[in-house]
């Protein structure tokens, strides 16, 4: 059922931990709290009943909380194989790590420890399902909201990919370790956070025009608590654990909500897809010695880029929108892919691009349908985005405060590219944003030339 929007409420009330643990299908445990470290052995004798651990971790998380864990193991009779320790200066999230880990896992029957942050775990997550295990993480940072994640975002074949695969049946986050790590991850983590508001605004004109209807329960978990959650970005940055506990809770509420749902869509929007498109691309900063910008750092930017989208869209009277001329500039299948291919010249991913445009393309007469719907439910839809979205100022308030970019330069994008990553980002995914309404209702030029133009935040 589409257009749910009338009734649902989105002032969703906060639930706690325990009520949004309920609704994970595949994590069982989760403990949250300051020196809980040592209380990981018993979580896991409790889930893993005779089983022994094998800690994974790479050389940094191993000297924050991996020879913690490990001790904490074999004092409480757990341990298992030696530590597996990556210490690879490259280590990212990329498949060839994938198949090392899996193979050392062939010569146990342990149940994998991820010790780490986003890298590790995904990797653990991916490696284990492929051993046919489950596992339990130890996170080390407020870095991102994967921890509790359904599927894991691996780089594979030159393209970033989520893989299927369960999220950890347990978990273990000390505020006191993730209150250590570097400020710029827990920036990072802040700004995947706040993120949550454009990925919300998104699902709200989904659902509104019927492309994907909300999941009452998945918002509930994912904006329930939101505003708190980002109360306090200088207390975050300062490493102030009654402001650090509430990001990392609101992260892992946000995985939660994917294990609910089985997708990322309650956590994730058009300024995923930026982020996606951006690693696709392989993107890296040089000033950062060839180094690619954190996940949080270019899902700040683009949250500031669909942000300022929405801004313009918003004071369009779009309950005039002149449906006709919109459809009868509408481009059929074989020109949008004709589109497509110009769009995505030289580039690996130009296949995964065609599949997914040709996924969300309507026909003319959907197209029409779509838009009359648009133009009838504007005034009450533009309200309800007001109420969900925060002002771009504010936003770059926050992330300047939380210590996280607020100019596309910082991470290593001209103008020119983040205008035209606005061009790109909609065709690589077949999830229905903002940047399809702008697209579909003939609106997407003339706001990047609001945008980037004299009067807008990007000026070229």
């Amino acid at each position: 059922m589409s257009g749910c929007t009338d009734t649902l409420p989105f002032a969703a009330r906060p639930l706690s931990l325990d009520e949004a643990l309920a609704s994970a299908r595949e994590t069982r445990a989760l403990l949250v709290g300051r020196d809980n470290l040592e209380q990981a052995p018993e979580m896991f004798r409790a889930q893993f009943r005779g089983a022994r651990a094998a800690i994974v971790a790479d050389t940094r998380t191993f000297a924050a909380a991996g020879e913690r864990t490990r001790d904490a193991f074999s004092a409480a009779g757990l341990d298992g194989p030696e530590p597996f320790v990556f210490d690879d200066a490259d280590l990212h999230a990329e498949h060839r790590f994938v198949d090392r880990l899996t193979a050392s896992f062939r010569h146990h029957d342990a149940i994998p420890v991820a010790v780490g942050a986003g890298t590790i775990n995904d990797l653990v997550k991916l490696a284990a399902h492929r051993s046919g295990r489950s596992y339990l993480c130890v996170a080390t940072a407020a870095s991102m909201d994967g921890y509790t994640a359904f599927g894991a975002s691996i780089t594979h074949e030159g393209a970033k990919q989520t893989f299927d695969c369960p999220a950890p049946t347990a978990v273990v986050a000390d505020t006191g370790i993730i209150c250590q790590a570097p400020p710029e991850m827990s920036a990072a983590g802040y700004a995947d956070l706040q993120a949550k508001i454009t990925a919300g605004a998104d699902w709200i004109i989904a659902d509104a025009l019927g492309a994907e209807p909300i999941d009452a329960r998945a918002w509930e978990i994912v904006q329930g608590g939101l505003g708190a959650a980002l109360a306090d970005p200088a207390g975050v940055r300062a490493g102030r654990e009654a402001s650090v506990r509430p990001l990392v809770e609101g992260l892992m509420l946000g995985g939660f909500a994917m294990q609910w749902s089985k997708s990322s869509r309650p956590a994730s929007g058009a300024e995923h897809q930026f982020s996606h498109l951006w690693d696709m691309e392989h993107h890296v900063h040089h000033v950062h010695h060839g180094a690619a910008p954190s996940h949080g750092f270019k899902v700040g930017i683009a949250t500031l880029a669909v942000t300022a989208l929405y801004e313009h869209l918003l004071e369009q009277p779009l309950e005039r929108l002149d449906v006709a001329h919109c459809v009868a500039l509408w481009p059929d299948h074989a020109n949008t892919e004709a589109g497509v291919l110009k769009l995505f010249s030289g580039s690996g991913f130009v296949e995964t691009a065609l599949r997914e445009t040709r996924a969300k393309h309507v026909s003319r007469l959907d197209l029409q349908l779509q838009l009359e719907r648009l133009r009838e439910v504007w005034p009450a839809l533009r309200e309800r985005l007001r109420a969900q979205l925060l002002p771009f100022t504010e936003l770059k308030h926050r992330l300047r405060g939380v210590g996280a970019p607020v100019e596309p330069e910082a991470i290593g994008l001209s103008r020119r590219r983040l205008r035209e990553s606005f061009r790109r980002a909609c065709h690589i995914r077949r999830r229905f944003t903002v940047l399809d309404l702008a697209l579909r209702a003939g609106l997407l030029e003339e706001s990047l030339d609001a945008l980037f133009g004299a009067g807008g935040p990007w000026k070229i």
